[in-house]
């Protein structure tokens, strides 16, 4: 196991996630501001992420509307599958996910970190949420075992 593969095992606390749209340079939240999200990494090879706009609403019964499920729906953001780090990234093969048309699919990224802090920049690609050319850039934390 390299290095960098050591450094990515275990869960990590997202703290920022924006995007940059390429035809204009304009730079945005991509679930708000401060969303709630995770990624983990295990020793078998498995990922999954996780994450949840900060400000999403709580369906008014336990059995959503269906307007509360779309707008529960574009409030969100999850895949998992297995994931082979190489030099400078990391590849998410996904196998599931919350958009069908990701199944399948490689997602690159690449990555800087200390074992303590965590950086994504994406590949240009395709933005799921909007169909626009972008770079997305993450940041996470490392969640220490035991802390919530």
């Amino acid at each position: 196991m390299s290095q960098l593969e050591t450094l990515l095992l275990g869960s990590w606390r997202m703290i920022t996630w924006t995007y940059e749209t390429l035809e204009t340079g304009e730079v945005k939240d991509a679930l708000g501001e401060n969303p709630h999200g995770i990624i983990s990494y295990s020793d078998d090879g498995r990922v999954m992420v996780l994450v949840l706009r900060a400000d999403r609403v709580t369906p008014a019964t336990l059995v959503p509307t269906a307007e509360e499920k779309i707008r529960l729906y574009d409030s969100m953001f999850a895949y998992a599958g297995t994931y082979v780090v190489e030099d400078d990234r990391v590849v998410h093969h996904l196998d599931m996910s919350w958009n069908k048309t990701w199944e399948g699919t490689l997602q690159v990224r690449f990555i800087e970190t200390d074992g303590q802090k965590l950086t994504y920049k994406s590949a240009p690609a395709k933005n799921p949420f909007d169909g626009r050319d972008c770079i997305h850039t993450v940041m996470y934390e490392k969640i220490a075992p035991g802390q919530h």
